[in-house]
Parts: structure tokens; sequence; C-alpha cells
């Protein structure tokens, strides 16, 4: 097995057709179908069901791409590491979004990065914090915003603020920030909320528990977009961060409130591998990445937050 082998491979299943691959990897379709067989005799499986219609990757192939992405990952960033310090500062850097915070987040970081180093290649996950930790611990993302996260052997964590959980429902509910709300008023409504185990259920039911309310689930979600999309259409409420409302509530296609007795809150932290030196890219990223949620707080677009970093 080496990198040729990997490349080639990777390259057809994104692309599903070898001949648009060997165009990618400016390689004559020969060349790519003969590293193809060479890592499957390698591995003694077939990775692709080949029909006229494509490439479709196997089980086996599935699990491939899966190592052979890092893999690929990992040589890059290894090669930024080992760089002539003089030279511009590239690679390939994967940040973890709280999709709670993407809508605020990811577009700035985006623009940052591209302003700041425009030789790193970005890319950006968003996902709840249980799938970003497990993503984080296989080295899929180099750095991820989590919640709640302690410091442990296997995770560095930074902590950066504390924000405050918000009922969230349909516009014709009225809520507002000027009138909070109880957790036992807001429990005689039906709830939209993401599917256990995710962390922010855990929140949630726990705080539930503890005032002696219990939430009557009309439907659970683990796409954000799908959960705010029900609310909107009056399905029922939700409990969400005021920052992953924020927009929704200025266009006025949900209304929110926060919440006492008791007043759910959660700590936003920087994770980051124990087990891996951040490479100089990775460094940078995630400098930026800190600039980003400071200065989003400090304009007051990351509402009813306390800073902690």
């Amino acid at each position: 097995m080496d990198l040729k082998q990997l490349r080639a491979f990777v390259t057809v299943a994104e692309t599903g057709n070898v001949t648009r691959a060997s165009t990618l990897l400016n390689l004559v379709q020969p060349a790519v179908s003969r590293q193809l067989r060479l890592l499957e005799e390698d591995m003694g499986t077939e990775f692709f069901d080949r029909s006229r219609h494509g490439m479709q990757l196997t089980a086996s192939g599935k699990t491939m791409l899966e190592y052979a992405r890092r893999i690929l990952d990992e040589v890059a960033r290894a090669k930024a590491e080992i760089q002539p310090v003089e030279g511009p500062v590239s690679g390939i850097v994967s940040i973890g979004l709280l999709a709670s915070t993407s809508d605020v987040l990811a577009t700035l970081l985006a623009g940052e990065v591209a302003k700041r180093y425009p030789h790193i290649r970005l890319r950006l996950t968003i996902g709840y914090a249980g799938h970003l930790q497990d993503w984080l611990q296989a080295g899929d993302v180099d750095a991820a915003l989590l919640y709640g996260q302690k410091e442990t052997s296997a995770l560095h964590v930074k902590p950066l603020l504390e924000e405050s959980l918000w009922a969230v429902a349909a516009p014709s509910a009225m809520l507002s920030r000027k009138r909070p709300l109880t957790l036992a008023r807001v429990a005689r409504e039906l709830f939209i909320l993401p599917a256990a185990p995710q962390g922010l259920r855990a929140v949630i039911e726990h705080a539930a528990t503890e005032a002696g309310v219990t939430l009557q689930v009309f439907a659970e979600t683990n796409a954000l977009s799908v959960q705010k999309e029900l609310v909107a259409q009056g399905h029922g409420w939700t409990i969400l961060p005021a920052v992953g409302v924020t927009q929704e509530v200025a266009r006025r296609t949900l209304s929110a409130a926060p919440l006492i007795s008791p007043a759910l809150k959660r700590t936003i932290v920087l994770a980051a591998p124990a087990s891996r030196q951040a490479t100089a890219p990775v460094r940078c990223v995630v400098e930026v990445l800190l600039d980003c949620v400071k200065s989003t707080f400090e304009s007051g677009r990351w509402p009813d937050a306390r800073w902690l970093g």
C-alpha cells in the first residue's frame, strides 16, 4: 500500500467514476485502475461494485474510505508542520462547530481564515456535542467547540463562555426576552427535542427532573434546522441557546424567552486532543476561532452569555 493507491482510491470513491478521477489525478485511466487493483489485492478484498453506472463502494470500501482519508490528512498535516519556517502557513484544518453556533461563526471563521491564512484549506464540520467529541477523539477534526466538557487525559479543554438556554416557540406564542418563563409553565406545551443521548437533551431532562416537571415530547430530531422548522410551523416548543435562534427571532419566524426557575445554562469550551500535537496550521486556525468567538460575544451577537475565556 502506498499514498498513490490511497489517493486514487479516495478520488474514485468521491467521483464514482474512473474517468473523472483520472482527470483530477492527471493520470491515464489504466494507471488509476491499476492503483485500485493493487490496493484491493494488498487488502484482500474488493472496495467497489463495478458496473456501467459507475463505481459504488462496497461495505469494505466504505470502511476503507474513512481510514484512507485520515491517512492522507495526517500526511498533509505532517508536511505542513515540517515546511520551512519562512514559507506561508498551509495545510488542511478541520474544525467542529456546534449546530447552534454555526449561524454566527461559520461564515465569520471562514472569511477570517481566508484573509489571514489564504494557503490553509478549512474544513467545517457541524454537529451536536456528542458527535463532535467522537470525531475529535477519532482524529476526524482537529479542534471543536463543545459544551460542558471537562479536562480529561484525552482532551485539552479551554472554557470560553457560559450561555443561557431559552424557550423557543412559533411567532404566535409571542415569547419575549422581556418576559422570562418558568420551566413549569413551559412544560405545559408539546416539545420538539434532540434525540437522546445528545448532551442538550440531557441538560433539559435533568433540569425538568430537578423542577419536578415532565416534558411532553411530540417529536425528536438530530437536525437543528428541522427542529426549528417544526417549531416555526407550530408543532411544538423547544429549548435552545439564545445564539441558536438569534436570526430567526430577528426575522420573526420564531419567538423566544429566557427560562427561570430554574435558569438553564451551558458552558461552551474549546477542545483539542491531548494525544496529538497541534500543527502550525491548526494553531493558527484555533487562534482565529477564539478571536471570532470573542468578537461575536463583544458585539452582542451572542446574547445572554457571560465571557469566561
